[in-house]
């Protein structure tokens, strides 16, 4: 079982800012910048491994639409010029997409530090990010 499947259980807590069905999208905690969130499927890897083209076309295109979604909400919650995105999954061995506020290229620079962020600034930003869902 990996991490982001005890998250999605609860047995892990979150700042989650939306779910559905299939998935799940909450903020991750080592951010490269404020609002950074992972949207993942809600199953685990299978025999086929844990990378993104290794899905199926429907799963595929269904995170992707679902980041999409959580993507404008971020837009719309935190200040930025885009939400890039990132699909690297070396990390953990789980499907994820990571969607990162942007003002310039630069901050998405995988080996620049991450933001150390207080709980309540977590609770503060996935809580406007949540009010601007609309799935």
């Amino acid at each position: 079982m990996t991490i982001f499947t005890k998250i999605i259980n609860g047995e892990i807590p979150c700042y989650k800012v939306a779910e559905d069905e299939r998935y799940f999208a909450f903020l991750d905690i080592n951010p490269m910048t404020k609002g950074h969130t992972l949207v993942i499927p809600k199953f685990e890897a299978d025999k086929e491994g844990d990378y993104i083209f290794d899905m199926d076309d429907e799963m595929y295109a269904g995170l992707m639409m679902f980041a999409k979604r959580v993507a404008k909400a971020i837009e719309a919650a935190v200040p930025c010029k885009r939400v890039g995105v990132a699909v690297m999954g070396m990390e953990v061995p789980h499907v994820h997409v990571h969607l990162i506020p942007i003002n310039a290229e630069k901050d998405m620079v995988i080996s620049n530090p991450k933001l150390k962020l207080e709980a309540s600034e977590m609770a503060e930003i996935a809580a406007a990010i949540v009010s601007k869902m609309q799935l």
